[in-house]
């Protein structure tokens, strides 16, 4: 399956799950001290954004909505974050929980299309790339093309079922930039 591109062949913005793709995953972490990048994530943000194209964090965070972090911690790990990658374009935010029936939610197509609407782009136009079924399935919803880059708690049906998987974020930002870069 070929990615969504524009005209220049390159996707217009790419977008990234936050726990266990950019940072190592601290189930309900609202510790900004906690806050580590997952091995050549940096790296491999940098490259999207040295190709011009801007970057957004699209993250369900029931930790709120379960009492276990706050709205403010979770804006501080976030603020971490862009202190460890630099700022993010965007960042979209779900605090509901599974049983809350938002849209927003990833598998829900809503985080994926705030995105796009925040960064001015297509949703057909973006990649998003995260580590489980249900940011593959938010990018389907959407109608946007996906990476998985699968860890420890990916299950393999998850695996199976992604329209594209890598080893590593770095070669996951190789597959959103295409040949061409």
């Amino acid at each position: 399956m070929e990615l969504a591109t524009n005209s220049q062949g390159a996707p217009s913005a790419v977008l990234f799950d936050r726990d266990g793709t950019l940072v190592v995953d601290v189930p309900y972490n609202g510790d900004p001290d906690r806050v580590e990048a997952m091995p050549g994530a940096i790296e491999a943000v940098r490259r999207v954004r040295a190709a011009g194209l801007p970057t957004a964090v699209v993250t369900n965070q029931s930790g709120i909505a379960r009492g276990i972090v706050t709205p403010e911690q979770v804006r501080a790990v976030n603020a971490r974050v862009d202190e460890l990658f630099g700022a993010f374009d965007a960042w979209c935010v779900c605090p509901h929980g599974p049983d809350d029936g938002c849209g927003c939610r990833k598998p829900g197509p809503g985080l994926v299309l705030d995105a796009a609407s925040r960064l001015g782009v297509d949703p057909a136009d973006t990649v998003v790339i995260g580590d489980i079924g249900a940011d593959m399935g938010a990018a389907a919803a959407a109608g946007a093309r996906s990476v998985l880059v699968p860890t420890p708690v990916t299950r393999k049906e998850e695996v199976a079922a992604a329209p594209r998987v890598a080893r590593d974020l770095g070669e996951a930002v190789d597959l959103a930039l295409g040949p061409a870069r």
